[in-house]
């Protein structure tokens, strides 16, 4: 099965897409949400979504970035294991909650919530919430439009001169 569409190739939704992708650098690179929580908030989501592309990119970047095969590997049983923090367990249930707004009744629960603020000051809540609602949108692009994972390979980094 083959990308159905080049959404790059539209001219209005090319420029939407620049807009739109620009979000993920700041809240990246000026966030004090832990990289590691990132990361998991992105894998999980597009695993939840059934976003082959983007679980491939972000599986692979967290690993580049020196996550443990795992950590990774475990995400989608996060609440079996003994690997993740209590913060992150926190982040993973409101990505989940939050991913699944519509086959929960409610959305999500004021526990969740709770719990996740009790680890993350509310700028990274905030962040947190940005991430969720990003990776999620970013899954339906890819989802609709048969955006298929397995190939993509972490940019290297350059060697020390």
């Amino acid at each position: 099965m083959d990308t159905r569409l080049n959404l790059f190739a539209s001219p209005v939704v090319a420029k939407a897409l620049r807009h739109y992708g620009a979000a993920a650098p700041v809240l990246i690179g000026e966030s004090t949400l832990p990289t590691a929580t990132q990361n998991l908030v992105m894998i999980r989501a597009s695993q939840i979504n059934g976003d082959s592309y983007a679980t491939d990119v972000h599986t692979k970047n967290a690993a580049h970035a020196g996550e443990s095969a795992t950590r990774v590997n475990l995400i989608a049983a996060w609440r079996e294991t003994t690997v993740f923090t209590e913060a992150e367990r926190a982040a993973l249930e409101l990505t989940e909650q939050g991913t699944r707004i519509a086959d929960g009744a409610g959305g999500v629960t004021d526990q969740a919530w709770e719990r996740a603020a009790e680890y993350y000051d509310p700028d990274q809540l905030a962040v947190l919430v940005a991430f969720i609602a990003l990776i999620n949108a970013t899954n339906r692009f890819a989802v609709i439009n048969r955006q298929r994972g397995g190939a993509y390979e972490p940019a290297q980094t350059a060697p020390n001169s």
